[in-house]
């Protein structure tokens, strides 16, 4: 199968392009050799590579940045899916696009199914449930996947700006009411991966998250732990930390449509993460 990977130098493309090298034909593309939010761009990329099946990484993930560079973000997350799912239909390509919880207000108050009613609260969640519709609209063969919290190796993370902080600061406040499931972006490829190999067939929506949840203060918590960084930790509230994006408040996701395709858990994915950032501590090294 051949695989076109656009977004390969981000997080999520990064193991991407790893986990799928070894048994498809994978080429990847990011900034600088296409532009999603140029259409001419975007199918000249996908019509010389012509793949079976391309995979949109790229986003405009600056939650709050959103708010301030409107126009930027719905240019890609919106814009950009589209280009890219019409880009597909002209290729004869399937396409596996990234999406988010953010599309849901967190106002349920249990696990998000695939087939929920959205109402994102900020722009990037609205950018990001235009893109999905754009994408429903311009190609009938499309895996639209919804995760959250994404963590990796490569990248910008909340992971590495804790692990920034813990070792600049004494004390630290995170916010402990909004409660999600911490995704490991190499757990996320893989699943992908088998999504591609055998769902193919079943376009929609599908939700692959880490399992468990728990809030921002409780991963920050674990992540310090598993680090050996000493800081004086506090909870927060949403209002309190003053963030310029509204946030859904609880926005686990339920995956109904792919269960046998089922992620570790959260903290499985960050000790993996922080062993391949050589950032665990000798304690917990040696009971691992």
């Amino acid at each position: 199968m051949k695989v076109l990977v656009i977004g390969a130098a981000g997080q999520l493309g990064h193991d991407l392009m790893d986990i799928f090298a070894p048994d498809h034909e994978t080429t990847g593309v990011d900034i600088g050799e296409v532009d999603i939010t140029d259409p001419d761009s975007v199918a000249g990329v996908v019509s010389s590579a012509a793949p079976d099946v391309v995979i949109n990484a790229a986003a405009f993930t600056d939650v709050d940045g959103c708010e301030s560079k409107r126009e930027a973000a719905w240019a890609v997350n919106a814009d950009g899916a589209g280009n890219t799912a019409a880009a597909c239909a002209a290729a004869g390509a399937a396409l596996v696009h990234v999406s988010t919880d953010y599309v849901f207000d967190g106002r349920k108050g249990s696990p998000y199914r695939e087939d929920d009613p959205t109402s994102p609260l900020g722009e990037y969640g609205k950018s990001k449930l235009a893109g999905e519709r754009a994408v429903q609209e311009a190609l009938e063969r499309h895996l639209i996947v919804r995760t959250a919290w994404l963590f990796g190796t490569a990248g910008h993370n909340f992971v590495k700006t804790m692990l920034r902080l813990g070792r600049e600061r004494d004390r630290l406040q995170v916010v402990d009411d909004q409660t999600g499931s911490p995704t490991y972006s190499g757990h996320l490829a893989r699943a992908l991966k088998q999504l591609v190999e055998t769902r193919l067939d079943r376009p929609g929506i599908y939700h692959m998250t880490n399992d468990g949840h728990c809030t921002w203060y409780r991963f920050a918590a674990e992540i310090f732990r598993l680090a050996g960084i000493e800081v004086e930790l506090s909870p927060t509230t949403t209002e309190a930390f003053g963030s310029p994006a509204p946030r859904p408040a609880y926005s686990v996701l339920a995956n109904t449509r792919a269960p046998d395709i089922r992620l570790p858990h959260w903290r499985e994915g960050l000790l993996e993460c922080l062993q391949g950032l050589g950032e665990l501590s000798p304690e917990t090294e040696a009971n691992t």
